[in-house]
């Protein structure tokens, strides 16, 4: 498949999100098929991808603690990642990336680079200047933070199961950047 002209990065309103449910929940449910570790396990179904945007996404981009930014095809949703600015009170200087995700099919074109820089300019104009993250140890997305400058903490073993559900437990890798 060939890459079309993309979108620039859409940051989404609760409103906006109103409009997305379809493609948001066929965005995280094609992720997790595909193996990503970003909280779920299989079996994944649609109404379970559903409940976490309804549940979890919205409730925080309503309350404001939380940024969606998102990345199009035409209209058809490919990529998203999370800005978390729910902090306590002494790190207001601080933020988290929550689950940057690409459709799979959509992966190895630098949308999620894109995506990330978004977050990153988004955070800065909060006055957020420290950015945390945690990534599977060895994933396709550890390469790709250390490029952009996010700097190795540590790794914590045993720290998520697998996503396919095995008995298997991977370890995670914690990095932060100044910005």
């Amino acid at each position: 498949m060939t890459c079309h002209v993309l979108g620039p990065v859409r940051t989404l309103s609760a409103a906006d999100i109103d409009t997305q449910w379809d493609g948001l929940a066929a965005l995280l449910h094609a992720c997790v098929h595909a193996g990503a570790s970003i909280g779920f396990v299989l079996p994944f179904s649609l109404d379970d991808s559903a409940a976490f945007w309804r549940g979890d996404v919205w409730p925080a981009v309503v309350s404001g603690h939380r940024v969606l930014l998102t990345v199009y095809d035409g209209g058809r949703l490919v990529g998203s990642v999370q800005l978390d600015t729910l902090t306590p009170p002494n790190q207001p200087h601080r933020a988290e990336v929550r689950k940057l995700m690409v459709q799979p099919n959509w992966r190895r074109r630098g949308l999620g680079r894109i995506l990330m820089i978004a977050l990153e300019e988004y955070a800065g104009r909060l006055g957020r200047r420290l950015i945390t993250l945690d990534t599977r140890t060895g994933d396709a997305a550890e390469p790709l933070y250390a490029s952009l400058g996010y700097q190795t903490v540590g790794i914590i073993p045993e720290y998520a199961r697998d996503p396919y559900g095995t008995e298997r437990w991977d370890a995670t890798t914690i990095m932060y950047k100044r910005l």
